[in-house]
């Protein structure tokens, strides 16, 4: 009986943020070649069937309105970037999780997303938009802001190395996001990242260490996390650390690295994954979750978008920022009194 057993590798890039579109095909180009090297150069050891890019490879959000966005920086998808992956993914057998889009989509006018796509040899399977946008500095949209949005929005693919779903960096402090994927029979929960400091993977903070490790251990999940590993010269304001790391279903770092352009690799055993889901009786919190105990999920507190709001600004943001407090209690009423204090003016840095 075949065995169920590869490595993944997450491509961490250093690049130089493109102010406008023309500037995507040179990053791709660099990391078709990471892909090469690491499916060559650690096939030895165990093949690598599954390739992992951070958020912000192709283009970051550096624009504060979604009208720049999309002038300058969006494409569609499917587009040429995309078939070349495809190419790749079928020359060489194997699954890639691209790094994010600035995607447009003309069924979503004046809305831009952030999207990344798992590509394999059967082409594109899976596109995830980020769900919860890192206000206020991001102004993309999030598919629960968009009325009568069509699409999936937590797509789980069924691939021969497994079921592979992906959620997007700051959409991992929400635990409700990777539950889904989970409940969703993602057995890999791949995350795309653009964690800067002091967040990232170094004490004392390390956000990024507790969180992958935290939603592997609730999910019963392999954890494949590729952080963005660009330095300040290439995305100021901020400074990003890397630290991209693979995790097993019981939170154990299987492997993790530092900051830069670097190329990790870790061990996936789906098959020990399943023997564990359907044989273990403690520590099940997929079989143990009592989920009618959460009245929480009746109430609507960030609140959908309207058909009158076509796109998602800074203002608007602050505002559902304030009434959702409101609703959530007076314990943390006060964050809605000081919201303007989390505006930085960064998207003009940024640019």
């Amino acid at each position: 009986m075949k065995t169920m057993r590869y490595s993944a590798a997450c491509c961490q890039t250093d690049l130089p943020n493109p102010p406008n579109r023309s500037g995507i095909a040179p990053k791709v180009s660099r990391m078709l070649e990471m892909i090469d090297g690491a499916v060559q150069g650690y096939g030895a050891f165990l093949p690598v069937r599954l390739v992992v890019f951070p958020e912000f490879a192709h283009a970051a959000p550096i624009y504060p309105t979604a009208e720049e966005l999309l002038e300058k920086l969006a494409v569609p998808i499917p587009n040429e970037h995309t078939e070349r992956y495809e190419k790749k993914a079928r020359d060489l057998g194997i699954y890639i999780q691209t790094g994010s889009f600035i995607e447009s989509d003309d069924r979503y006018r004046g809305r831009a997303f952030n999207t990344t796509c798992l590509i394999g040899p059967e082409g594109i399977l899976t596109r995830y938009r980020k769900t919860h946008p890192w206000i206020p500095w991001e102004v993309h949209a999030s598919p629960h802001d968009i009325p009568g949005y069509a699409d999936e929005i937590f797509p789980v693919a069924r691939t021969p190395i497994g079921n592979l779903g992906v959620a997007t960096c700051y959409d991992w402090l929400f635990p409700e996001v990777t539950r889904q994927l989970a409940v969703g029979g993602a057995e890999v929960l791949i995350r795309i990242s653009a964690y800067m400091d002091p967040w990232g993977s170094t004490p004392p903070m390390d956000w990024w260490t507790v969180l992958n490790r935290a939603r592997a251990i609730e999910n019963l999940c392999f954890v494949v996390a590729c952080n963005q590993g660009a330095s300040l010269r290439h995305y100021p304001p901020f400074s990003w650390d890397g630290g991209s790391m693979v995790v097993d279903f019981n939170g154990r770092v299987l492997a993790q690295t530092g900051p830069g352009e670097r190329i990790l690799v870790g061990d996936l055993d789906i098959d020990a994954l399943r023997h564990e889901r359907s044989a273990r009786m403690g520590h099940q919190p997929l079989a143990h979750l009592r989920s009618e105990l959460y009245t929480l999920y009746r109430n609507t507190f960030y609140a959908p978008g309207s058909a009158s709001d076509e796109s998602p600004t800074l203002e608007r943001n602050d505002r559902l920022i304030r009434e959702s407090a409101l609703r959530l209690g007076p314990q943390i009423s006060s964050l809605g009194r000081n919201a303007d204090a989390f505006r930085y003016g960064i998207h003009t840095s940024w640019t």
